[in-house]
C-alpha cells in the first residue's frame, strides 16, 4: 500500500457494495496496478505543488537496500530489492537528460511530448504447498510431474532447466507433465506469480532426493557404502575409484516424490519509464519510448521473463489507455460486448520495448526466485498516465481521464481551453 517509499504510517478502510452490474475478479497483479497509479500520481502532484523534481522527491524517500528486509507500515515484510538502483539504471536507458531535445523537436511538429516514471512494488503469494514427481525412465528420460499449469509461460522449458541443472544433465533429457489429473496427485495451481518459485523449489528438492535415492541403490550394486558415492553429471562413482554406474543404468527405474510448503511473500519490483506524444487538436496519443527495469528475483531464463515483461506491459497499457466496459444505465446491457467494441492495445500501438533485469534473489527460498509475471502490468497505468499528464500540462489539464481515450483527452483539453 505505502510502495517502494519508506512511509512510516498508513491507514486503510474498507467498503463493501452491493451492484446489479457484472462483478469485477482478480487480473493480472490485482489490486497491485490500482495502487500503485494511486500512490505514483500522489508523487507526481506533490512534487508540482511543492517545486520539488519528481524523480529527485521519489529518491529522497525510497527504501534504502540496508533496510532490507523492510517492514511496512501493514506488517508486510519485503524480503530484497535495490529501489534506488532500478531509477537510476532505468533514467539512464531513457536517455532522461535528452528529453528537451525531443520535446522541442516534437513541438515543431505540432505534438505535445510528456513524459512519466513509476516506482512498483507488488506481491507474490498463491497457495503455498506443491509437489513434484521425478521418474527416471529407461528411455534415458527423467520424467516429472508437477501440479502447476502453463498458459503460454513456457514452464516445460523453465522447469526443466532447473531439474536439469540440479541433476547435471542436459535440458533434453527431462519431460515436464502438468494439467493431466489422471497424472498429477496434487498441485497448487498457476495464480499470483506462484510458478517457479514454488514448483521450481520444490523440482530442486525432489532432485536432491533422487541423487540420495540413486546413492543407496548405485552403492547396493557396487557394494560399497553410501557416503562413499559421489554424483556428478548424472553418474554416480566410488570416491577414490573409477568404478560407477549412469543414473539409467540403476536397475528397474525409480522415482521419488517431494512435497514442499512456503508461506513467506515475495516482492518483485522495478522503475518504468514512458513517453508519449500527444495531438493537442485530437488527443490521440502516440506511445513512443517504453523502458522497463524489473527485479524477479534470479531470472531462470531471462528470454521468457522478457517475454512476460513485455505481454504484462501491453495488458497495463490497454487498462490505462482504452480498454473500458459500458453498461447502458437504463437497461444494464453491456454495450461493449464484443472486441469490435471493447479496445485492446495491438501489436501496431506500442513500440519496440527497452527492458532490463536488476537480479536481486529472494532469501526466502532455495532458487532466489521472487516472480516475472506481474511486473509489466503494475506499473504500467502510473507511468503512462504519468506522461500524459506531463504533455497535457502546459494546456492547463489537471485531471487526466481513464481509460485516456482520445476522446477523453479531446474533453479535457477542451474543458482547459474554455
Amino acid at each position: 500500500m505505502t510502495g517502494n517509499y519508506d512511509i512510516p504510517l498508513a491507514r486503510v478502510r474498507a467498503r463493501a457494495v452491493f451492484t446489479n452490474t457484472t462483478p469485477t475478479q482478480a487480473y493480472r497483479s490485482s489490486g497491485r496496478p490500482e495502487v500503485t497509479f494511486a500512490i505514483e500520481r500522489l508523487i507526481d502532484l506533490a512534487a508540482d505543488a511543492t517545486g520539488f523534481d519528481r524523480t529527485e522527491l521519489r529518491r529522497r524517500n525510497l527504501i534504502g537496500e540496508a533496510s532490507m528486509p523492510y517492514a511496512n507500515p501493514f506488517g508486510m515484510v519485503y524480503d530484497s530489492g535495490r529501489y534506488a538502483e532500478n531509477m537510476a539504471l532505468v533514467t539512464h536507458l531513457a536517455d532522461w537528460v535528452g528529453f528537451s531535445e525531443r520535446c522541442a523537436e516534437a513541438r515543431a511538429r505540432g505534438k505535445l511530448l510528456g513524459r512519466g516514471l513509476a516506482n512498483y512494488v507488488e506481491s507474490s503469494t498463491g497457495t503455498p504447498r506443491e509437489q513434484a514427481r521425478m521418474t527416471v525412465c529407461a528411455d534415458g528420460i527423467v520424467e516429472i510431474v508437477i501440479g502447476t499449469q502453463s498458459a503460454g509461460q513456457g514452464h516445460e522449458t523453465s522447469f526443466a532447466q532447473v531439474a536439469a541443472a540440479a541433476l547435471g544433465l542436459d535440458v533434453e533429457a527431462v519431460r515436464i507433465l502438468s494439467g493431466d489429473t489422471d497424472l498429477v496427485g496434487f498441485g497448487g495451481g498457476t495464480h499470483s506469480g506462484r510458478s517457479m518459485r514454488m514448483a521450481g523449489a520444490v523440482i530442486a528438492l525432489a532432485a536432491d532426493d533422487l541423487i540420495a535415492e540413486g546413492k543407496r541403490r548405485a552403492a547396493l550394486a557396487l557394494e560399497a557404502a553410501p557416503d562413499d558415492m559421489t554424483y556428478t553429471r548424472g553418474r554416480f562413482t566410488v570416491a577414490g575409484t573409477d568404478r560407477g554406474l549412469s543414473l539409467f543404468e540403476l536397475s528397474g527405474g525409480f522415482a521419488v516424490v517431494r512435497d514442499n510448503e512456503m508461506h513467506e511473500l515475495v516482492f518483485p519490483n522495478g522503475c518504468h519509464v514512458c513517453e508519449v506524444e500527444v495531438d493537442p487538436e485530437t488527443g490521440a496519443v502516440d506511445l513512443v519510448r517504453y523502458i522497463a527495469v524489473d527485479d524477479v528475483g534470479r531470472a531462470i531464463n531471462p528470454l521468457i521473463v522478457e517475454g512476460q515483461t513485455h505481454g504484462g506491459i501491453v495488458q497495463g497499457l490497454g487498462q490505462a489507455m482504452c480498454e473500458a466496459c459500458i453498461v447502458d444505465g437504463a437497461s444494464g446491457q453491456t454495450i461493449t460486448g464484443t472486441l469490435m467494441d471493447y479496445a485492446l492495445p495491438r501489436a501496431g500501438d506500442v513500440p519496440a520495448f527497452t527492458t532490463r533485469l536488476n537480479e536481486v534473489p529472494s532469501p526466502t527460498n532455495p532458487l532466489g526466485v521472487k516472480a516475472g509475471g506481474e511486473g509489466g502490468t503494475t506499473p504500467a497505468p502510473a507511468v503512462v498516465i504519468s506522461a500524459i499528464a506531463d504533455a497535457l500540462r502546459p494546456l492547463g489539464v489537471t485531471s487526466i481521464p481513464i481509460p485516456a481515450t482520445p476522446h477523453a483527452l479531446w474533453r479535457a483539453i477542451q474543458g482547459a481551453r474554455r
